[in-house]
């Protein structure tokens, strides 16, 4: 190769949710990732059934986003059955459904893959733990051109792979989100505690569980290990956030960003999204504004974060290194909801626009709508002036999640052709020390 940096790199981002993959697509993701049939490792509330995963697939791609199914659990024998079905009905009745690509870890799906949809790709999975170039080129010769690689690399180790394996194999890495205490997240605490298997996708998270500390000759007395005023979670890793190093992952040859959380909801997705839209887009085409907006990007990212974060292992060999990325913030970013119908302005300069409720709110509070475009600049800041229900009836509170809400606002500055959209999303802001809902 001439260069490590690729052409058009790709912006990857999750899909827990119908709504979660519009807002991914909305605000600049080039791909999303997604689960069905309890064959990913975000299974329950975070797989799509048969009829999102159509709509899903045809959302995305009259968006031009491609779309890719997840089927990375660690699989016995009953689930390469299920798989090998899934598979059947992607190739013959659900044929309309065809994914861009599956993100395979296991041997044997790979295989049941390539018997009953040979057409469609394979990308290997971070499960896999791809660590090294000869395991690279070991996929390469099976067909495979895209690897995940294991998030244990750093950026030097990634750059000296990607110069002994072929031009045309992709490498996707994870940019942001959680991180598993275990290698490669493969965990076994979420079953022995409470018999949900993290390898089938049922993580119940007791890395983020509260603990405290007892010795063994004081049993009951128990000692708390202080971390923050939202609990103590002594086995689980900081959060990932290279919002700050799109530059240094170019260098390095990546040719996929990719976004954790599958389970987040579509605030988190679309804050997320529009800020690494931004990162990468001027990291690649103009660092030096790039370099000067990289803390406004990091602002952005400390208001949806109730959790520490750090570069991860990319500047280091085998020890996360304690690089605080994201900016401290004051207020924390509340999700209210979605909006569901494009907004009008009155005769009087007021804005009627209606809301699907997540979180609850009152007449009178401040909101914010986030909208597509620079993280900030594209926002619409309102105060609700009076609130009605689906029957026309006004309602001082939005106390009920999924209640449609028809809203009166009085924007605080002229919108300027910023009236908020279907699929906007609107939020608050709560001081970083109350429970916002």
């Amino acid at each position: 190769m001439n260069s490590l940096r690729r052409n058009k790199p790709e912006l990857l981002l999750p899909a827990g949710s119908i709504d979660c993959l519009k807002s991914a697509v909305r605000f600049g993701a080039d791909a999303v990732y997604l689960g069905t049939g309890g064959l990913s490792l975000r299974a329950g509330s975070s797989d799509l059934d048969e009829k999102e995963l159509k709509e899903a697939c045809d959302y995305s791609h009259s968006h031009d986003a491609s779309v890719y199914l997840a089927v990375n659990i660690f699989a016995t024998d009953d689930d390469i059955q299920a798989a090998a079905a899934l598979f059947d009905r992607l190739s013959n009745t659900w044929a309309a459904l065809r994914p861009d690509a599956f993100i395979i870890s296991d041997p044997g799906i790979f295989e049941t893959a390539r018997i009953h949809c040979p057409d469609i790709p394979v990308h290997i999975s971070t499960q896999a733990n791809t660590l090294n170039s000869a395991a690279v080129n070991f996929w390469y010769q099976k067909g495979v051109r895209r690897v995940v690689l294991a998030r244990e690399l750093s950026l030097s180790r990634i750059k000296a792979l990607r110069e002994r394996i072929p031009d045309d194999m992709e490498l996707e890495c994870f940019v942001h989100g959680a991180m598993c205490v275990s290698y490669s997240g493969r965990c076994l605490l979420s079953r022995a505690m409470t018999g949900r298997d993290a390898n089938h996708g049922e993580c119940a998270h007791p890395c983020r569980y509260k603990y405290s500390l007892v010795e063994e000759m004081r049993p009951g007395e128990y000692y708390p290990i202080e971390e923050d005023d939202r609990g103590t979670t002594v086995l689980a890793s900081e959060d990932l956030c290279m919002a700050g190093h799109m530059d240094g992952l170019l260098d390095a040859g990546v040719d996929s960003f990719k976004i954790e959380g599958r389970m987040k909801n579509a605030l988190y997705v679309a804050s997320v999204a529009r800020v690494y839209r931004r990162a990468l887009d001027l990291a690649m085409s103009a660092p030096e504004r790039y370099s000067a907006e990289r803390d406004d990007l990091a602002a952005e990212l400390a208001k949806i974060s109730d959790r520490p974060s750090s570069t991860g292992f990319y500047f280091s060999e085998g020890n996360v290194t304690n690089l605080p990325e994201a900016a401290k913030s004051d207020v924390r970013r509340v999700f209210y909801g979605p909006v569901r119908k494009k907004a009008d302005m009155a005769q009087d300069g007021t804005i009627q626009v209606e809301v699907e409720q997540k979180n609850r709110f009152f007449t009178g509070d401040r909101v914010r709508f986030i909208e597509p475009g620079i993280p900030g600049q594209a926002d619409m800041d309102a105060v609700i002036l009076k609130m009605e229900d689906q029957d026309g009836n006004e309602v001082l509170s939005a106390p009920h999640p999924k209640q449609l809400i028809t809203l009166t606002l009085r924007a605080e500055e002229d919108p300027e052709g910023k009236l908020p959209d279907e699929g906007d999303i609107m939020a608050g802001e709560v001081p970083r020390t109350a429970k916002g809902g």
